[in-house]
């Protein structure tokens, strides 16, 4: 995983601040499973194993690669309970919270991309394309 600097950033965080807001969004969301992960999260706290079905063919590895760099980008909650067997959630901070619409906005322009480019390919070319 990437160092934290001086102000606890990840690099690749620090390095977008330095070029533009929107980079700073990519830097923090960007990546595989990001947001797919605070899309499911919107819908309330999750265990590890739950949200790992839910998110879909993600490995374990990179799901918690991906958790982790989200609770140090202040996106994601991690809560352990002091249990036994030990029980551990992960939430949306306030943050993570307030990606609300943009989170629904790229689900429904994802929606309207499959539905006019990737299924007019896939019909076109039949069962050589990948399913979704």
């Amino acid at each position: 995983m990437e160092s934290n600097d001086e102000f606890g950033l990840r690099d690749p965080v620090r390095r977008a601040y330095e070029v533009c807001p929107v980079e700073v969004s990519v830097a923090v969301l960007g990546g595989s499973w990001k947001m797919t992960i605070v899309k499911n999260l919107l819908e309330g706290p999750m265990r590890y194993g739950a949200l790992g079905r839910a998110v879909g063919p993600v490995t374990p590895r990179v799901l918690t690669r991906q958790l982790r760099e989200l609770e140090s980008d202040g996106i994601v909650q991690r809560t352990a309970f002091p249990e036994v067997p030990p029980r551990v959630e992960y939430s949306l901070t306030e943050q993570g919270q307030a990606l609300s619409p943009f989170v629904s906005a790229l689900n429904q322009w994802g929606k309207n991309y499959a539905a006019e480019v990737i299924e007019p390919r896939v019909a076109q070319h039949g069962s050589e394309a990948p399913t979704p």
